[in-house]
C-alpha cells in the first residue's frame, strides 16, 4: 500500500494550510451574525423577510448539505487537490459579491455560489487531511479542525462587529481572504497518489465506486451528527438575538460579547484532547449534556451576564462534540471511499446548520418567545444524553472487555 503521503511526508506547514479553509464555512455564518438585525431591518420590507434574511446566513450551509457527497465522489473521481484550488478561488469571488448587489434575492442566489464553493472546499480539506496524513497525526490534525473554526470564530465575530459598525455590507469583504488560502493550499499541498490492499488489482489513480462503503456505521453517525449540528450552531445564529432582546443592540458590543460565550468551543476542543480514546458513547453522553445545561441556564437569563453563562457552557459541550463526530466518522472510511465519506458527513453537518434557524423559529412561534425556545432546545440534549448513556450501558453488557471505542476501518479484499 503507497503511504498517505506518497513518499512526501506531510508536515505542520501542510496542516495548517488544510486547516485554514475550514475557516470559511465559520465565515459563511458568524462574520454576518453581528449585522443580522441591521440587514433584516433594511430588507424590513421584503415578503418573509424575518425568515429570508436568516437565509443569508445558512443557505451556503444547505448547499453543503446536499452537494457535500457529490463534491466527495468528484475528489474521489478526479483528484482532491486541483479541485480544492478551484473551489477556493471561486468562493473569493462569489463572496464579495454583495458588496455590489442590491436585492435581497441577488444576495441569497450569490449565497447558493458560496455554498457551491464551500462544499467542495470542506470535504476536500477534510478529505486531503486524511490522505497526506495517518494514524495518530492524522486524529489530532482532524480535531484540530474545531479549535481552528471555533477559534476563527472568535475573530471573525468581532471583525464582523467591528466592520458592521461601518455598513451591513462592509463584512462581505472579509472573503476575499480565500485567495490567500488558495496560494498556501498551492504552495504547501499535493495530490496523493491511491493507496489500495496489497491483494486488490490493479485499478485507476480514482474510483467513483461506492463498493466497500460502510453504510451501516456512518448510517447511525449522520443521524447523530444532524440532530447535533441543529444544536451546535443554535448559539452561534441565535444569542445575537437573544442579546437584542435583553437590551444590546450594537453591533461591536454583540459580536465582542458572543465571541466571549464563544470562547467555550476552544476549551470543549481542549477538554477532548486530554481523553480522545475514551468511549464515544461516554463522550456523547457527557457532551450533550453540557448542551442541555446551557440551554436551560439560558433559557432563564434576565440580564446579558446570566445568558451568557449559559452560552458559555453550551458552547464548551459544542467544542467536545464535533471532533467526536468528525474523528469517530473518519476512521470509519478507507482510502477509496473517503472523500464520499467526508461528504457525506459533511453534508449531515451542513443540514443541521442549514435547519437550525429554522428549527429554534419554530419552536420559538410554538411556545412564545425566544428563551422559551432554549428550555425545549435543553431538554431535547438531555434527551439525547441520557439516550447516549443508556446504548454505552447496553454495549459494555454485550461486551465488557471492549476496549477501543472508535474502531479503526477494516479495507475491503480483492
Amino acid at each position: 500500500m503507497n503511504g498517505p503521503a506518497a513518499g512526501r511526508r506531510a508536515g505542520v506547514a501542510t496542516g495548517l494550510s488544510l486547516l485554514i479553509p475550514i475557516t470559511l464555512a465559520v465565515m459563511a455564518i458568524v462574520l454576518l451574525a453581528p449585522v443580522l438585525p441591521r440587514l433584516t431591518a433594511e430588507f424590513a420590507a421584503v415578503p418573509n423577510a424575518a425568515y429570508l434574511a436568516p437565509l443569508i446566513l445558512t443557505t451556503p450551509a444547505l448547499c453543503v448539505a446536499i452537494l457535500s457527497p457529490a463534491a466527495g465522489a468528484l475528489g474521489d473521481r478526479f483528484g482532491r487537490r486541483r479541485l480544492l484550488l478551484v473551489s477556493l478561488a471561486a468562493y473569493g469571488l462569489v463572496g464579495i459579491a454583495p458588496l455590489f448587489l442590491k436585492s435581497l434575492v441577488a444576495i441569497l442566489i450569490s449565497r447558493l455560489g458560496v455554498g457551491i464553493a464551500e462544499a467542495l472546499i470542506m470535504v476536500l480539506s477534510t478529505t486531503l487531511i486524511g490522505d497526506l496524513f495517518e494514524g495518530e497525526r492524522r486524529d489530532r490534525w482532524l480535531a484540530a479542525q474545531t479549535a481552528t473554526a471555533s477559534i476563527s470564530s472568535l475573530l471573525l465575530l468581532n471583525v464582523g462587529g467591528f466592520l458592521g459598525g461601518f455598513g451591513w455590507r462592509t463584512p462581505f469583504w472579509v472573503y476575499a481572504s480565500s485567495f490567500l488560502m488558495l496560494a498556501a493550499v498551492a504552495a504547501f499541498t499535493w495530490e496523493p497518489e491511491v493507496q489500495t490492499a496489497p491483494s486488490a488489482a490493479p485499478s485507476a489513480a480514482h474510483q467513483s465506486s461506492w463498493a466497500g462503503f460502510p453504510w451501516k456505521r456512518m448510517a447511525g453517525i449522520i443521524v447523530v451528527t444532524i440532530f447535533a449540528s441543529v444544536l451546535f450552531y443554535t448559539v452561534q445564529i441565535q444569542a445575537p438575538q437573544g442579546l437584542t432582546f435583553l437590551g444590546v443592540d450594537n453591533p461591536a458590543r454583540i459580536g465582542f460579547l458572543t465571541s466571549v460565550a464563544s470562547f467555550g468551543v476552544p476549551f470543549g476542543t481542549l477538554l477532548y484532547s486530554r481523553a480522545p480514546e475514551a468511549r464515544v458513547e461516554r463522550l456523547l453522553t457527557l457532551e450533550f449534556a453540557l448542551l442541555a445545561a446551557g440551554f436551560l441556564l439560558m433559557s432563564h437569563g434576565r440580564t446579558p451576564t446570566m445568558f451568557l453563562v449559559g452560552c458559555g457552557l453550551n458552547q464548551i459541550g459544542a467544542g467536545m462534540i464535533l471532533p467526536t463526530l468528525l474523528v469517530w466518522a473518519m476512521r470509519q472510511l478507507h482510502f477509496e471511499v473517503r472523500g464520499r465519506g467526508a461528504g457525506l458527513w459533511q453534508a449531515s453537518f451542513a443540514l443541521g446548520q442549514f435547519l437550525s434557524p429554522i428549527v429554534v423559529t419554530f419552536i420559538q412561534l410554538q411556545v412564545g418567545g425566544l428563551l422559551p425556545a432554549f428550555a425545549w432546545l435543553g431538554y431535547a440534549a438531555a434527551a439525547a444524553a441520557a439516550a447516549a448513556a443508556a446504548a454505552g450501558s447496553t454495549m459494555l453488557a454485550a461486551r465488557p472487555h471492549a476496549a477501543q471505542p472508535l474502531s479503526p476501518p477494516r479495507r475491503p479484499t480483492a
